[in-house]
């Protein structure tokens, strides 16, 4: 099993102004966590199964995108034997309870409604980040 690193974070996110934002809000709380972004949901289970890859302590997940979604990463990261402890944090606009229950019941560990406005945003991140990282 790699080892796990508190101090890196995946964002998966498509919207570039959302990979924008999540940037500037963790640099500002937490300049020391390395954040790595991937556009597509496709991407994130040949990211983590890299031999001799250190895995992230958190995994930032967006729900809605092009192509594989959250929901479907969390299901293929939950398949994978090596992965079962990676931390899977839903970080999304669809307040839709349903989606919410799904995202759950694949083996989130956390769904979080993305604020409009940047402050709330930054603090929502900064909060996220803080719990989960207490945790690892």
């Amino acid at each position: 099993m790699a080892d796990t690193d508190p101090d890196f974070v995946l964002v998966v996110e498509d919207s570039e102004e959302d990979v924008e934002a999540i940037g500037r809000a963790i640099g500002r709380s937490h300049p020391n966590v390395r954040l790595e972004f991937l556009r597509s949901g496709a991407d994130v289970l040949p990211r983590l199964n890299q031999p001799d890859t250190v895995l992230p302590g958190l995994v930032l997940l967006d729900l809605n995108m092009p192509g594989e979604g959250g929901l479907q990463v969390i299901q293929r990261v939950r398949a994978e034997p090596a992965l079962p402890h990676l931390t899977l944090v839903v970080f999304t606009s669809s307040e839709d309870q349903t989606e919410a229950d799904a995202c759950y019941a694949a083996g989130a560990d956390s769904y979080i409604y993305k604020p409009i406005n940047f402050a709330l945003f930054r603090t929502v991140l900064t909060q996220t980040l803080d719990y989960w990282r207490a945790r690892s």
